[in-house]
């Protein structure tokens, strides 16, 4: 995709820059510091050189906003300037919040990462490998040889692809099956999609490799089978109320529909016109029927906004002294997901305790992580009871904790 977003720069939450004291600026209702004069010259280089038409920067040290600024157009045009409380279409940023969610649910012991995908989407767990495509967009198509896993949608090694931005034969392939991948203003809803993607094929084994694809988008259906309630609601609650994202929807309320960037492309000349596409109408939020929630693509936000998510996870998983995650899900969210990892965990001594808990768990939750420093961390609880076991490539430290701490 060759538009150009008009969110250039969204949050910048961990500066190694070093602050200088911060001023208001007369005109805005955010610190500006002299400290990041170098960024504003080169965000305006880039507005006069027609690299964007504008965007927002903003920088956050220690939990508060060091440098804010908006720069250039929301509209070049009509040289309207862009607004300190745009509204963006944050595309593929959305993926992280949709993680988030379905990570509150493994917090509750409702999934598990390793839960093969067939037990919330039977279709989908059934899915073969592509072989080869035919004139006819049909394909042949070979048994999948491992089970898709939950882990996998989160991680793009689930063998699901993209069309519009992955490979070409998926282009084909998810034209022909209606499958939506990046934003659509039909009547359509998670399940219809599943079903749609479940009658193509995927583009490897699950596991094998790590490939781009619509996995968080599939999370959304698992995440609304499990919890019971439509995705856009259960984020609402879950993750975007808790965090204060009071500007972050998929369609947007009137409210807030004027604050919405346009998007922009350059066309031969290099002179700014809105962007078109063949499949899609960037006017998604505000317009249609509004009831698809892209878990992978379909959010708009602010920078603020982002920049608070961003900020739970800096804060270990807390917000406002309100904890939104564990400290230890955060660690395992950061850790490697690689499947070769995951698979040499049978070789350390922890896999046996590993292995009877999750066989003979009477009335037992169990959560597996990976820690920091590549270390294997299983908790357990039972009633009041609660462990803890963390892997070394030698031994393993066991301890019995009451009442749970985690």
């Amino acid at each position: 995709m060759n538009a150009r977003f008009s969110l250039f720069v969204a949050a910048a939450t961990a500066s190694l820059l070093g602050c200088a004291d911060s001023e208001m600026s007369p005109t805005s209702n955010f610190p500006r510091s002299s400290e990041y004069a170098p960024l504003d010259s080169m965000l305006d280089h880039a507005v006069a050189n027609h690299q964007v038409p504008g965007g927002i920067a903003l920088i956050m040290k220690d939990g508060e906003v060091a440098h804010f600024r908006a720069f250039g157009y929301a509209n070049p045009l009509e040289l309207e300037g862009m607004p300190e409380d745009a509204i963006f279409r944050i595309c593929s940023q959305t993926k992280s919040l949709t993680s988030t969610a379905a990570m509150i649910l493994w917090e509750r012991g409702l999934i598990g990462l390793d839960d093969p995908v067939s037990n919330y989407i039977p279709d989908i767990g059934s899915m073969g490998v592509i072989e080869e495509v035919f004139e006819d967009s049909t394909c042949s198509i070979r048994p999948s040889q491992s089970i898709m896993t939950l882990r996998h949608l989160m991680t793009h090694q689930s063998g699901i692809s993209y069309g519009e931005i992955g490979d070409p034969r998926f282009k084909l392939l998810y034209e022909k099956a209606g499958v939506v991948d990046l934003f659509t203003t039909d009547s359509l809803t998670a399940e219809e999609n599943c079903i749609r993607i479940a009658s193509t094929a995927l583009i490897h084994d699950p596991g094998a490799r790590w490939n781009y694809s619509l996995g968080l988008d599939v999370m959304v259906r698992v995440i609304e089978v499990v919890s019971g309630r439509p995705f856009d609601e259960f984020l609402k609650t879950e993750v975007l109320e808790p965090i204060g994202m009071q500007d972050t929807y998929f369609y947007l309320p009137d409210s807030l529909r004027n604050r919405l960037v346009p998007v922009w492309e350059p066309d031969s000349s290099a002179t700014w016109v809105l962007h078109t596409h063949p499949q899609y109408q960037t006017d998604y939020p505000v317009d249609g029927a509004q009831t698809y929630f892209s878990g992978g693509a379909g959010l708009c936000s602010t920078p603020l906004d982002y920049a608070k998510f961003l900020q739970m996870y800096l804060n270990g998983g807390m917000h406002d002294g309100q904890r939104i995650l564990r400290e230890s899900t955060i660690d395992t969210i950061m850790a490697n997901h690689d499947n070769a990892f995951y698979g040499s965990l049978r070789s350390t001594r922890l896999w046996p305790i590993m292995k009877s808990m999750l066989e003979n768990r009477r009335g037992i939750k169990v959560w597996l992580s990976v820690c920091k420093r590549r270390r294997l961390m299983v908790r357990w609880s039972r009633g009041h009871f609660s462990g803890e076991a963390t892997s070394t490539p030698l031994t393993p430290l066991i301890r019995i904790q009451k009442p749970s701490a985690f």
